[in-house]
């Protein structure tokens, strides 16, 4: 800005009716400069100078005052400071913003009053920086000097006066150095960041897509949900209707039979009522010849019906409930496994491959080369007893383990007459007598002699079963709490551990239990997923 212009205040830029800086600047023949607008507005009648009060006869004409219109767009350039931004120090009344901070005046200046700065040469040597609030926090608060320094040693900002004193012996430094050191730092730093906000924002997406995913399912299982009642609600009414409807027709094959014996009644009684009113009409007649002729047609009583075993039988509704519930039971199970079904297929898409880890296979037991199949032999191998194996259960566990998410795997147990099978987390005891329940990181059902099942919920759960499972299916929901298992060929759910509250990683587990003399021989085997369609 040019010299001449610095002579200029800031009362000089604004407008002496709106208070503010000139819009469209506009001179009177008085000398005095308005808004535009402002003095279009104030004269409206009254072609006085709001300033000097000298009356004008006609209205005058305004001349733009180009000098002040330069001048005020410039100061408008420069705004006024804002809450949070940095004043001018140096301004007075209205408090300009802030272009630069002066390190050595510990003063702010906006445009007007930093010139000095850039043009004294004296002034020019001067550290100016950008525009900072609470200057005084850059000097020392024990020897009132400016903070130049950085000391390495404790890591903190000293003065000249530090350095020598307090500091003496420390690793001292000037502060643009230490600055450019930090600075170089964070400039590493940065792209370790970025890289984090990128993975961030990567997971962020993930999430979306797995709500989006998530809602489609709910959405599908929604739709599932109201087939499913909606037959079964179909078939609750079909069944109503029909059981309804027979109970009426009974009953009015009951009316019908009652109404053909009340008309046959009816019928006779009207015979009878004939038959003595001829028999009344006779006796009174002193024919004697006709009476003696009348007599043997009138003495018998007419043809009736024997009536005295003949009742309107009750209809008989026996059975007829019962065969609609079962007929309904009936319904409801078919419906029922084609949920399992549906829901046997959804977990299936959680398959893993599971093997089986021979470090954690008690001595008796006899895995096979590929890690499928294990049996109980008739004697112990000598194998290293290391923490993770089995010493006295007859127990394996898989390679793999799962902290979070789902997973599904199935297995063969045919032609086995004891087996247990499900998850235990990894902190589960594997030396000496082992109790299997989820109190102690077991989560299983087993078979015992033949066709005992049980899910070993402590205490156990007997468990009845239609037919016996030759391939059972092992899911697990590891947020959610669950593991179910599945008699895979029938579709049918055997039992549900719920609620359970997992912070460990789970390993798929096994127990072929003892050989039994040849009789519990055949392997558990891990067999693929054959997806149900």
């Amino acid at each position: 800005m040019s010299a001449a212009s610095c002579l200029l205040t800031e009362d000089q830029f604004l407008c002496s009716i709106c208070l503010d800086v000139f819009t469209d600047p506009v001179s009177t023949p008085c000398g005095h400069n308005f808004c535009k607008t402002c003095i279009t507005k104030h004269w409206d009648g009254h072609e006085k100078c709001p300033n000097c009060q000298e009356l004008f006869n006609i209205k005058p004409e305004l001349w733009v005052n180009t000098f002040i219109s330069k001048m005020a767009a410039h100061s408008s350039e420069q705004r006024v400071s804002k809450p949070g931004e940095v004043p001018c120090d140096d301004c007075t009344g209205t408090k300009l913003k802030a272009l630069k901070s002066c390190l050595v005046c510990l003063a702010s200046y906006c445009e007007t009053h930093l010139e000095p700065h850039l043009t004294i040469l004296g002034l020019k040597r001067h550290q100016l920086i950008d525009p900072v609030e609470n200057l005084e926090d850059r000097m020392c608060t024990k020897h009132d000097k400016l903070l130049e320094l950085f000391c390495k040693t404790d890591q903190m900002c000293v003065c000249m006066l530090c350095s020598i004193s307090d500091h003496k012996t420390h690793d001292v430094v000037p502060l643009k150095d230490e600055y450019e050191g930090k600075k170089a730092e964070l400039g590493k730093r940065d792209p370790e960041i970025q890289q984090m906000i990128q993975k961030r924002r990567l997971k962020i997406e993930e999430m979306k897509r797995s709500v989006e995913l998530r809602k489609k399912d709910s959405d599908r299982e929604i739709a599932a949900c109201v087939q499913v009642f909606s037959a079964l609600k179909e078939s609750v009414e079909r069944s109503q209707a029909e059981l309804i409807d027979t109970i009426k027709e009974k009953q009015r094959e009951t009316e019908k039979q009652a109404e053909g014996f009340i008309k046959e009644l009816e019928q006779e009684i009207s015979e009878l009522k004939k038959r003595s009113s001829e028999v009344k009409k006779i006796s009174q007649s002193e024919d004697h010849l006709h009476l003696l002729q009348s007599f043997p047609s009138l003495n018998t009583a007419p043809p009736t019906k024997d009536w005295t075993g003949v009742s309107v039988r009750p209809p008989s509704y026996e059975g007829t409930v019962v065969r609609a519930v079962n007929q309904l039971e009936e319904t409801l199970s078919k419906q029922i496994k084609k949920l399992l079904e549906v829901e046997l297929k959804r977990v299936q898409q959680y398959a893993v491959d599971v093997t089986l880890d021979p470090d954690t296979a008690h001595p008796a037991l006899i895995l096979s080369d590929d890690g499928k199949q294990v049996n109980c032999g008739d004697a112990k191998k000598n194998l290293p007893d290391n923490p993770e194996r089995f010493d006295k259960c007859v127990y394996v566990l898989a390679n793999q383990s799962f902290s979070s998410g789902r997973f599904y795997y199935e297995v063969q147990v045919k032609e086995k007459t004891e087996w247990d099978l499900g998850v235990a987390r990894e902190s589960i005891n594997r030396k000496g007598s082992i109790k299997l329940s989820p109190q102690n990181g077991y989560w299983t059902i087993c078979l015992r002699n033949k066709n005992e099942y049980s899910a070993n919920a402590g205490p156990p759960v007997r468990l009845s079963l239609k037919c016996q499972p030759e391939k059972v299916g092992v899911f697990v929901d590891y947020e959610e709490g669950l593991v179910s298992f599945y008699d895979v060929d029938a579709a049918a759910l055997i039992y549900s551990f719920t609620g359970c509250c997992f912070t460990q990683k789970l390993y798929p587990y096994f127990g072929p239990s003892n050989n039994d003399g040849g009789k519990n021989s055949a392997p558990l085997i891990i067999s693929p997923v054959n997806h149900t369609e």
